[in-house]
């Protein structure tokens, strides 16, 4: 009896709550079904299951089988996936959802390349700051910059690398107010604050420091922020790439560097580990590798004359 398909059985039995409903299930006899789990349990020298003539339940091993036996399977039947698709090319449109602040010249770069790899794909993407239902929507695949704690239990999530972000002003700014020098001068400092913030959190030589903001201006798009802190309105924290980005980097200048910003970490989001399109499995690992492997800059702060 082969023991890959009496696995498959078990797991069976124990999703669906009954040898009968396993049976109709697979389209085999009862009596396979219980020949298949005895095959395991024999195998094992272990009772997995608990039964009589009403109820089922699993053993203390049986549970432990079968929580193991199940992620081995999936795994299976992912790499058959996989490697059933090694002599197609992915295709199709490909919908992504990334923050505001991302489309800048490293992600242009990164989807022309992708392009150039896989030309049947074509790359939907949404910038945005909400936290989008990628079920509902259609999404494929969400770029988000967050914390663990923040992210959906039902999604998949894979960290890809942390970002770390600043206090920035202008040069404008800092020409007419000065340059702060510890968290207590921010007191008199203006904020353009994300949403309903209304402090920051900052870190110290002694530790963690909450700053209360004296918010003057309120965006729901980080890259309305930036947009505005170029502008000369006041202070507020920005990812690090966003100091790069060409539009920004003679505007823009860190301040408060001793202090540093609680780091967010990048994460790809999506809905399954099963089944995974090509051009899911494609743009996935590519964006992981390309963003994982691209060092994070880190802005310097510029001598400002007053």
């Amino acid at each position: 009896m082969d023991t890959l398909t009496s696995i498959r059985v078990f797991r069976q039995v124990v999703e669906s709550g009954s040898f009968v409903a396993a049976s109709e299930r697979l389209d085999i006899s009862t009596a396979m079904v219980s020949k298949h789990v005895m095959h395991v349990e024999q195998r094992l020298g272990l009772r997995l299951l608990n039964r009589n003539s009403r109820t089922l339940s699993l053993t203390e091993p049986g549970r432990v089988y079968f929580e193991r036996s199940k992620t081995i399977l999936d795994d299976l039947e992912q790499t058959e996936l996989e490697l059933g698709s090694l002599n197609r090319a992915p295709r199709g449109t490909l919908r992504l959802s990334c923050p505001s602040w991302a489309p800048g010249q490293r992600l242009a770069e990164h989807l022309a390349e992708y392009r150039r790899r896989y030309p049947e794909v074509i790359v939907d993407v949404s910038f945005e700051d909400r936290m989008v239902d990628l079920v509902e929507e259609g999404y494929d695949l969400a770029v988000r910059v967050t914390s663990s704690e923040a992210l959906s239990p039902g999604l998949i999530a894979r960290p890809v690398r942390p970002v770390s972000y600043f206090l920035a002003a202008s040069t404008e700014y800092i020409k007419r107010h000065g340059v702060p020098t510890s968290p207590e001068e921010l007191a008199r400092h203006d904020f353009v604050a994300v949403g309903n913030a209304n402090s920051l959190e900052l870190v110290g030589p002694s530790g963690k420091i909450d700053v209360p903001m004296r918010v003057v201006l309120r965006y729901r798009s980080l890259l309305g922020v930036a947009n505005a802190i170029a502008s000369g309105i006041g202070l507020a924290p920005l990812p690090a790439i966003v100091f790069e980005d060409p539009v920004f980097n003679s505007r823009l200048i860190p301040v408060l560097l001793d202090y540093p910003l609680r780091q967010s970490m990048i994460y790809l989001v999506y809905v399954s580990r099963k089944y995974l399109p090509l051009k899911l499995l494609t743009f996935r690992d590519f964006l992981t590798e390309r963003i994982s492997q691209t060092p994070e800059p880190r802005p310097l702060a510029l001598a400002v004359s007053h």
